[in-house]
């Protein structure tokens, strides 16, 4: 089954919706627009059901098959928001709204399932229901977590779920998977070290906390080379140091540090928090000082379900020919994975081909992508739940 034909006759109007979306992006839980266009659009498909303010601002429309005997339900999510980016594209159709910008290619994940959703609609060619989840706020804030919250499985009767991303670098229209931890934990702490201030003429009388952070910076290194099985990814970055000094002569009192750590298993997760606590107070105390680490638990690592995401691959490689079965696994997060966690499922990549990098202010989604996306998640209803 290769790209289904009425997703070549609807992709200028999928491209419309699309470029629309990109021009007007919303960030975190403020997608009031995007959701309310989603929502539009559902209704005028002729969606059995639709519910907004899912997750504050997560939209779900319900179809219903031309035959529901066989009581399956199956979910497809996308999610809306953009970034705090400002676009540097110069595309005609560029982001109107000052540092915010579609520069993961939610757009094209939103505009795909929307266009999945209208054939859908069409067709009803399948024994069963199709939920469609069109989530805000995956980039940080957690709105997979929100809807889930919210009851959502529960409430949908939701048995699984199936989730995509564009993916540049990729050949464009191509997809890839892979079984078990795909996409990264992502936890943040902040370190504040704080020693005694004081002239920078005089060290000695002084516990120089900048030396302190310095070698705390330096111990965090040792967490992925000495503590953690190379088979087991664990990334420990200090992404900031900031001292209360703003002078060339003075020792501060404090340097405050920020980081994130990456890891795909549990072990590696509560080992690594746990490192970088003793790390950052056994080396301030070494020297004199003291620090205080602040965790701020992030996403849960984002792991597929075996046999879906077989079942995801075969109709990936049915929709393109081409699926990549054991994907390399990316140290990004992915929120998709809490509703991973309630249901089984799969996540999967779709071919971007040779663009700018997601979170790049002059990325853009390939709008040639879109056929293959819309026909993957078309297909995953009409295999999952066939007509007898």
């Amino acid at each position: 089954m290769p790209v289904k034909n009425r997703f070549a006759e609807l992709h200028a109007e999928i491209t419309g919706w699309r470029r629309d979306l990109h021009e007007n992006p919303e960030i975190l839980f403020e997608t009031h627009r995007t959701s309310a266009l989603v929502a539009e659009k559902l209704k005028e498909f002729g969606c059995d059901e639709i519910v907004t303010g899912l997750g504050r601002t997560g939209v779900v429309g319900v179809i219903k098959g031309r035959q529901t005997g066989s009581g399956k339900v199956v979910g497809l999510r996308a999610d809306m928001d953009a970034l705090p980016i400002h676009e540097a594209t110069g595309l005609d159709y560029a982001s109107k709204t000052p540092g915010a910008m579609h520069a993961c290619g939610h757009d094209g994940h939103t505009a795909m399932l929307l266009g999945a959703a209208k054939y859908l609609s069409e067709t009803r060619n399948f024994d069963g229901t199709v939920v469609v989840i069109f989530q805000p706020a995956e980039e940080g804030g957690g709105g997979g977590r929100e809807m889930c919250e919210d009851g959502m499985m529960e409430r949908f009767g939701i048995q699984e779920v199936y989730g995509m991303h564009n993916w540049p670098g990729q050949p464009l229209g191509s997809f890839a998977i892979r079984p078990g931890a795909f996409f990264a934990a992502t936890d943040q702490y902040e370190i504040t070290v704080v020693g005694r201030g004081g002239h920078a003429a005089k060290p000695h009388q002084t516990v120089d906390p900048v030396v302190v952070a310095a070698q705390i910076v330096t111990a965090l290194q040792s967490i992925s080379s000495r503590n953690s099985d190379p088979a087991d990814p664990i990334v420990v970055s200090v992404t900031s140091i900031e001292s209360s000094s703003k002078a060339f002569n003075v020792i501060p009192a404090r340097v405050h540090l920020k980081g994130t750590m990456r890891t795909m298993s549990k072990e590696n997760r509560e080992m690594g928090e746990a490192r970088i606590k003793a790390l950052a107070a056994s080396t301030a105390e070494a020297f004199g000082g003291t620090a205080e680490v602040r965790w701020i638990a992030g996403y849960p690592s984002m792991v597929n379900s075996e046999a879906q995401t077989a079942f995801a691959a075969d109709v990936a490689e049915a929709v393109s020919g081409a699926c990549e079965r054991e994907a390399p696994i990316t140290m990004g997060g992915e929120d998709f994975a809490y509703m991973l966690e309630e249901r089984p499922g799969a996540y999967i990549l779709v071919g971007n081909g040779p663009s700018a990098d997601v979170h790049n202010p002059e990325y853009n989604f390939n709008d040639e992508a879109i056929p293959a996306g819309c026909s993957w998640w078309a297909e995953i209803a009409e295999r999952r739940m066939p007509l007898t």
